[in-house]
């Protein structure tokens, strides 16, 4: 009986989208984070009858046939590209990306990583890096002296100084985008890996070619909504409720089945 199995799929997929959403819900508080989605796509077909097969000798054929689907199965768990609400904080080091664009940050490896979350801070040395402490490309180092800093929409970085009127420009942040951002690999810690889906790394300054601005003292939430996420919940308890019943009922009809005499 087929319907045991096939149930089992739907199942199983209904249980990933609920592992989806809870991840999504669990990330409703994290910066720069972007709502997944759970794909499905139906499994392979069993052909009993093949459309358009020659059912007589006068040359009738089928007009529909007979094509018996084997279940479902997940096709992807894509990243929702949408822009998060920028939120004040104030700090000299939070940065929202109004736009397109992720920083890229150096990891210990030495390879590139991208990120949205701008809430950047100084290391012993000056070195502006993320909260996991890995450093900002370019490398951009305040001085221990620097009164302040101020960080316009291109990403030019200035440093105010006692007894200075004029500010000291230290560098100026890149932003980085992709053909194909769904294609980027989350490793977690708001850090993305760039992949042959993704494409290679398109990196220029920010307001040019497409790319987003920076706001300084503001950060973006997450564009998870919290309502569309509650609904999907329950559409996937349901949906999941009501395969658990087609195994039961499967499960009636084969003991049915085997009580005959």
């Amino acid at each position: 009986m087929r319907a045991l199995s096939i149930a089992a799929t739907g199942m199983a997929a209904q249980s990933m989208r609920v592992e989806t959403i809870s991840q999504n819900l669990a990330n409703m508080s994290t910066t720069g984070y972007s709502a997944r989605r759970a794909e499905f796509t139906d499994l392979h077909y069993q052909q009993m009858a093949r459309p358009g097969t020659i059912n007589a000798s006068d040359g009738t054929v089928l007009p529909t046939g007979i094509q018996l689907g084997l279940g479902v199965r997940p096709s992807s768990v894509s990243i929702q590209i949408a822009q998060g609400a920028i939120a004040a904080t104030g700090g000299d080091l939070d940065l929202a990306i109004e736009g397109e664009g992720y920083l890229e940050v150096t990891l210990p490896s030495g390879a590139a990583a991208y990120t949205r979350d701008g809430a950047l801070k100084r290391s012993a040395e000056g070195l502006i890096v993320t909260s996991d402490g890995f450093s900002v490309v370019p490398d951009i180092t305040v001085p221990d002296d620097a009164r302040s800093i101020a960080i316009n929409a291109q990403g030019e970085v200035y440093a105010y100084f006692q007894n200075q009127v004029e500010p000291q420009l230290l560098g100026q942040f890149t932003l980085a985008d992709f053909s194909n951002p769904k294609g980027l690999e989350a490793i977690g810690s708001n850090l993305f890996l760039e992949t042959a889906a993704s494409g290679a790394s398109i990196v220029n300054t920010p307001g040019t070619d497409g790319l987003g601005t920076l706001r300084q003292g503001y950060l973006e939430e997450s564009s998870v909504d919290a309502v569309r996420e509650v609904t999907e919940l329950i559409q996937a308890q349901r949906g999941y409720e009501l395969n658990a019943k087609v195994i039961t009922a499967a499960d009636q009809m084969l003991s049915a089945t085997t009580q005959i005499r």
